[in-house]
């Protein structure tokens, strides 16, 4: 009795402080363990594709390797995923016009569908010609070779992922198997004119997507948004640029997307693009003039009709990334596959069904495990974006691949959506000090603005934009040499 008498309130503030160290330590567990649950699961995936390849070869010669690859494939398409997809759905994400799991969702649906459905069943037996096939004298050294190149192109995307900036997969395979190819049969091996080509698209890609965007910007402002009644220039406008978004996709996805099914050739693609054009801008006058009922004359209310196209053409870019894309994936994989059924390695190499599944897959599992961060990174930290500045870097991917496709050069879907971004950051900074220098002729007179009061205008983040600059500029010579290591490492293994 005496005891309950002299029960002394400090007791409970203890315990209160007790169980809140508690609820942090379970905060902190969760946290610390979905990492590694996405660890896990994508382990698991790379397990089921070697277990998958182990079933399809069982006792056949080479099996080993081939269950080898499959694991290098799978972990190349998770990366793929978790890089390169954020290009597409990043812009939509950061403009509010898509949440992260709807975004994820209708990614993983549409890269599914473009890799099986429309991805391409030939592939070069050495990715993009960078290496004679002949040089690597026998089928173990090429074999060598490509998980060589699938192994370091993974490894370098992963890294990418890691510190945030996203990279061409492409160019990480071209790298990779470069290198693999130097170190095999030396400098003389390389096709350099090519190499040539693809180093000037790291300058062509982000500025040609770039200035698309920011002329679509540029547009879009001048004639919609610095209206007086912008209600009734959105009407007459949106609807035009809707029909030149269906006629770039259109286009786009004929001449990239659609090689598996049906070959078609450029000028063909802009008739079928420049159909589809008129047809959508027909079609969107009357849900236009729909929509803009009852909006208020401001700038807010023209997000709402861009945001449907947005999200429209956010599923067609990875339609067409998937269809083209996964074989950075599964070329090498297919190619090892091919050569260690025939030990034939100079022809073209048809890919699997079942290894064109890994791929597709494996893309899907990366998105959805490790995509959200490089997803916020494009979306929203490298400048703010709004639906009508994510509508222009969109449109801007597709018509860059199609001026691209004419004029014959190489492009990565990475850098020109990037450099998409980088476009509309940089044009709205030109634009917003013009504007103030204007206002100020105008008023004649306000304060000079301090370097602190410009630095703090500057709308898009220089620090991300050295990062992602530096990561583009060593892609290359970074995968290729660690792919010649490895691909030492595994000859003298496999002698």
């Amino acid at each position: 009795m005496s005891d309950n008498n002299n029960f002394d309130p400090s007791h409970l503030e203890t315990l209160d402080r007790d169980l809140g160290r508690l609820s942090t330590l379970e905060q902190a567990t969760g946290y610390a363990s979905r990492p590694l649950m996405g660890m896990g699961i994508a382990l698991i995936f790379v397990v089921f594709a070697a277990l998958v390849a182990a079933l399809i070869f069982g006792q056949a010669d080479n099996s080993f390797i081939v269950v080898i690859a499959a694991a290098f494939g799978a972990y190349m398409a998770l990366n793929i995923g978790a890089n390169d997809v954020a290009n597409n759905m990043g812009p939509a994400v950061g403009a509010n016009a898509m949440s992260m799991a709807a975004a994820i969702v209708v990614a993983a649906i549409f890269e599914s569908a473009g890799a099986l459905l429309a991805g391409g069943d030939v592939v070069s037996t050495i990715a993009k010609g960078i290496i004679a096939p002949e040089s690597m004298g026998s089928s173990s050294s090429f074999i060598a070779a490509m998980m060589a190149a699938l192994l370091a192109s993974a490894l370098w995307v992963n890294l990418a992922t890691w510190i945030g900036a996203p990279v061409s997969t492409t160019h990480s395979v071209v790298g990779g198997v470069m290198g693999a190819g130097i170190a095999a049969a030396g400098f003389a091996a390389v096709s350099w004119g090519k190499m040539g080509a693809i180093a000037a698209s790291w300058v062509i890609s982000p500025l040609l997507g770039g200035l698309i965007a920011a002329g679509f910007l540029w547009f879009i402002k001048a004639n919609i948004i610095y209206r007086d009644d912008k209600i009734a220039a959105a009407r007459r406008w949106v609807p035009v640029l809707v029909g030149i978004m269906a006629g770039a996709f259109s286009s786009y996805l004929a001449v990239k997307g659609l090689k598996k099914i049906v070959s078609i050739e450029l000028g063909t693609a802009l008739l079928i693009g420049l159909g589809m054009a008129v047809a959508a801008w027909i079609v969107m006058i009357p849900v236009i003039r729909h929509q803009s009922r009852n909006l208020e004359n401001r700038n807010k209310s023209l997000k709402v009709l861009f945001g449907i196209p947005l999200i429209v053409s956010a599923a067609l870019l990875s339609f067409a990334h998937g269809a083209n894309d996964v074989a950075n994936a599964v070329g090498p994989l297919a190619a090892i596959v091919q050569a260690s059924a025939t030990g034939d390695f100079t022809q073209a190499v048809s890919i699997p069904l079942w290894v064109m599944v890994i791929g597709a897959l494996g893309i899907s599992f990366g998105l959805f495990l490790f995509g959200p961060k490089l997803i916020r990174m494009v979306g929203n930290q490298i400048t703010k974006l709004n639906p009508m500045r994510a509508f222009c870097v969109a449109l801007s991917a597709a018509i860059t691949v199609i001026v691209a496709s004419w004029l014959g050069l190489p492009v990565s879907s990475t850098h020109i959506a990037v450099g998409g971004v980088f476009g509309v950051g940089f044009f709205r900074e030109w634009d917003t000090a013009r504007r103030m220098r204007k206002a100020k002729q105008q008023l004649d007179g306000p304060p000079e603005v301090g370097p602190e009061e410009r630095r703090r205008r500057k709308l898009v983040r220089r620090s991300h934009f050295m990062t992602i600059a530096a990561a583009w500029v060593i892609t290359v010579p970074a995968a290729a040499v660690l792919s010649g290591g490895i691909f030492l490492v595994i000859q003298g293994i496999i002698g």
